[in-house]
């Protein structure tokens, strides 16, 4: 194929709110020895997108930043140092979320290399990266299914696997919600031979979740007590793992349902950022129950990898709520605004 000089992608010229995703054209930059050309096929969202939009992101975020973090694609061309046994015109592929996070802990170098942040991010029809972020693609998933791999699945699982006390069989799992890194929760944890509850507002997505293996689900709307209901569930031996995606509105609940030693992987803040008591009481809790709690950054380009395994060798497919043509990205991110998904929202980028 004919190597464009041009592409379409997205700015934000002004982080004020969804209003100010502006799609415009620029350069392809000609590649260095050991870069490669992708084109975008799929983009996946995330609350980060929000965030980066409307200046809320907790971290440095680039001037006029193209968003997006998650992508997948196929090469359509090599920096002239790139590895030709590795890699090849046509491979199918993906970026982890932070270009420079091949292996280990996250750093301040690596926190910002993060795509659609600190560094231009994917919502273009044609992106140049590196050759040591790609990633192959399962072959047995679409584009659109691979690019919701990159930021929230190698989240849960990497609060699964990448800690101190990895998911094993047998274990009981809480994820929180039925936003994409829980849902993704459920079904590695499912997928390595854990017992998972499910929590939400909704008793219809409750039922989506029960069909993604969820062994037991509770309505916090309805049992606000929802971890007392967690223990009882354990018969108050308290769950393994727990996906917390509510931040201080929930850490203390999550506390209380972990078991002793248990872990806690903070993901999120989606049930508010006022922490009240949670300063004062939280320590105490993790010290009396030996409680590991556990920031989560995304994960290695190596986690992808390890992750990819599990979802090639259980023919693992993500859920996708909704497709969007790269066009009518603002009501793509409009819906996400509105948490009616569950699941993970896609842009389709490419027409063929």
């Amino acid at each position: 194929m004919s190597i464009p000089h041009t592409t379409r992608e997205y700015r934000i010229p002004d982080p004020s709110g969804v209003h100010n995703l502006t799609l415009t054209s620029a350069p392809i930059p000609a590649l260095k020895e050991h870069e490669v050309l992708i084109k975008v096929h799929a983009v996946s969202l995330q609350f980060r997108d929000i965030n980066v939009v409307t200046d809320t992101y907790p971290q440095w975020q680039k001037e006029n930043p193209v968003p997006g973090s998650d992508c997948a694609g196929e090469i359509v061309a090599l920096g002239a140092e790139v590895s030709r046994a590795h890699w090849a015109v046509g491979d199918r592929v993906s970026s982890a979320f932070g270009i420079n996070h091949i292996f280990g802990e996250a750093n301040e170098e690596m926190k910002n290399s993060g795509l659609g942040g600190p560094v231009d991010g994917v919502l273009t029809e044609y992106k140049v990266l590196p050759e040591h972020a790609l990633v192959r693609v399962p072959e047995h998933l679409s584009y659109e299914e691979a690019a919701t791999l990159p930021c929230a699945a190698v989240t849960a699982y990497n609060s699964l696997m990448g800690g101190p006390n990895p998911l094993k069989g047998g274990d009981v799992v809480l994820v929180q919600g039925t936003g994409g890194v829980s849902i993704f929760g459920l079904q590695l944890a499912v997928a390595s031979g854990a017992s998972v509850i499910v929590t939400s507002s909704s008793d219809e997505k409750l039922k989506l979740a029960k069909k993604l293996g969820a062994t037991h689900t509770i309505n916090y709307k309805t049992t606000p007590d929802w971890d007392e209901e967690a223990l009882k569930f354990t018969n108050g031996r308290g769950v393994d793992h727990i996906l917390e995606i509510g931040g201080p509105g929930t850490l203390m609940k999550s506390a209380n349902a972990i078991r002793y030693g248990g872990v806690i992987s903070v993901i999120g803040y989606l049930a508010g950022q006022n922490c009240g008591d949670v300063v004062a009481l939280l320590p105490i809790k993790l010290l009396s129950k030996a409680i590991i709690m556990r920031g989560i950054i995304i994960g290695s380009r190596t986690l992808y990898e390890n992750m990819n395994r599990l979802i090639s060798a259980v023919k693992m497919h993500p859920v996708i709520d909704r497709l969007f043509a790269f066009e009518d990205l603002r009501e793509a991110y409009e819906y996400l605004l509105s948490q009616k998904h569950v699941g993970k929202i896609v842009i389709k980028v490419s027409k063929d």
